[in-house]
């Protein structure tokens, strides 16, 4: 089981002069459809259907998160679209909709998600360990650090959807 570190901010807005500047180098650009199948108490099981907006490949994935707070552990793996399929009529839920722009800034990946069904931009960063992301300073644009801030989460925001 890998070990997920993350902090995520609230991105004001979406940093397009950094981008045709050349400062933010564009990797992928992802459609991501999230639907969680269960959560509680810091566990979640969710899938995604990923979709490449440059290749037009279709990706289906199961991942299974447990923790609270900037480090989790993670276990995600392929399936099936059929699975997916099946797994989503299940739970018959919204999913919750998102663009993922993956992007090198100062040599460091970020990942930039704008939520479409929300009024809500967020940009993420995944290190190596503990130390590292304690110690990482961010610039200005990134915007507010809402980390720990559980109603910036993506189980509660889709929980928030499903109310909807």
């Amino acid at each position: 089981m890998s070990m997920e570190i993350e902090l995520k901010f609230l991105l004001p807005e979406y940093p397009e002069q950094l981008i045709e500047g050349g400062e933010l180098k564009v990797m992928t650009r992802h459609s991501i459809d999230q639907t969680y199948l269960a959560i509680e108490d810091g566990q979640e099981l969710r899938v995604r259907k990923i979709t490449d907006l440059d290749s037009g490949e279709i990706t289906f994935t199961h991942t299974f998160k447990d923790g609270k707070g900037i480090r989790r552990k993670e276990i995600e793996y392929n399936i099936s679209e059929g699975l997916y399929n099946q797994m989503i009529e299940a739970v018959k839920a919204v999913p919750l909709v998102k663009t993922r722009t993956t992007a090198v800034w100062n040599g460091i990946t970020v990942e930039i998600d704008v939520y479409t069904q929300l009024q809500l931009t967020v940009i993420e960063v995944e290190f190596d360990s503990l130390e590292e992301a304690e110690s990482f300073s961010a610039p200005e644009w990134f915007g507010q650090d809402v980390s720990v801030e559980k109603k910036y989460s993506n189980k509660i925001v889709w929980k928030e959807l499903q109310k909807k």
